[in-house]
């Protein structure tokens, strides 16, 4: 691609690289200038224009990006693809669910050539409808096509890809301690939940003891079971925990290095997932409980080593009722 001043009735042909104003109005930068151009560029007083000209091994910025967006979704479901306009295509959330990114293709892809970008949100990251997944441009107004097909197969078969809900109800169970909060944190959670396309089938109030948590384990159905405890989970033989064992079922993880978030767990009954939910779960600000919740519900799975993985990044905003919670007092994460 050659770029730079041309004399104007050289420019017919060409990609107008800055915007001119004429006498009728203003030609916007990356219009191919035609023979009405011109002549209204020299109407206007103009003797030469700043132009790019792609050479017969180069691809234009719109059909270049709109090649890359193909190569890095490959087939992959859920994703809508806007229609390129100045070198840009934009990756698109077709409904709530959690973006699934291959890192190091993306990465290569970004090193072939400057001109070649794509940005996207963090891997896990949890979307809803319409959300910008990922964005694709070409800075230039057009690449060589042998670094495209790089980019391209540097992008493989699926690079971005995004698993949306499989799960479809979940029941809450809550434990109660005299004096506690009650079913405080009962919306919250609703919200979340409906974020995701899950709905709350039913929330069930016991006592704050192994034996009644392990009954209502036992009687709960839907996809997913979810736990909020009265008292804070301290220790994986407390109550909540003990109780999924009680009742046939296994915990995988006890404890993340997410913050807020610390107290969370994540088990196992009969195949069902279990989520011990964390105290900061009661109010909808961002925390780890939704890193492990939406992942579960979009059946991504979620092992001991990825929530051990969480931390870098899992320092989460401060909880605004408790300004400095991890000064001077044990805090309920």
């Amino acid at each position: 691609m050659k770029f730079g001043a041309v004399p104007v009735h050289r420019a017919e042909g060409a990609v107008l690289a800055h915007s001119v104003k004429t006498a009728d109005g203003r030609l916007r930068k990356g219009r191919i200038l035609d023979a009405d151009d011109v002549a209204a560029l020299r109407a206007a007083g103009a003797a030469e224009v700043i132009v790019a000209r792609l050479g017969p091994e180069d691809v234009g910025e719109d059909a270049a990006a709109a090649r890359l967006a193909a190569a890095v979704l490959g087939k992959a479901a859920g994703i809508k693809v806007t229609a390129p306009f100045t070198g840009r295509v934009n990756l698109l959330a077709d409904g709530p669910g959690v973006v699934l990114l291959d890192v190091a293709a993306l990465e290569a892809v970004n090193a072939v050539d400057p001109m070649i970008t794509i940005a996207t949100v963090p891997p896990h990251q949890q979307m809803a409808s319409g959300g910008m997944i990922a964005t694709i441009k070409i800075i230039s107004y057009g690449v060589n096509a042998k670094a495209l097909d790089r980019a391209a197969l540097a992008a493989g078969a699926g690079a971005v890809r995004f698993a949306t809900p499989v799960l479809r109800q979940a029941v809450l169970i809550i434990t109660q301690i005299e004096g506690g909060v009650g079913d405080k944190g009962r919306e919250a959670i609703a919200g979340r939940l409906d974020a995701l396309g899950v709905a709350l089938a039913d929330v069930v109030m016991v006592r704050h003891e192994t034996d009644a948590l392990a009954a209502a384990l036992e009687a709960a159905r839907g996809d997913l079971v979810l736990i909020l405890t009265g008292s804070a989970t301290s220790d994986i033989d407390d109550v909540a925990p003990r109780a999924v064992r009680a009742a046939g079922g296994s915990v995988a993880r006890f404890g993340m290095p997410v913050d807020p978030g610390n107290l969370l767990f994540l088990g196992d009954i009969a195949g069902r997932a279990v989520i011990g939910l964390p105290g900061c779960a009661r109010s909808p600000a961002l925390n780890g409980a939704d890193w492990v919740l939406s992942r579960v519900v979009c059946g991504v799975a979620v092992t001991a080593q990825d929530i051990a993985g969480m931390g870098v990044g899992g320092l989460l905003k401060e909880i605004p009722t408790r300004p400095q919670p991890r000064r001077g007092r044990r805090a309920d994460g």
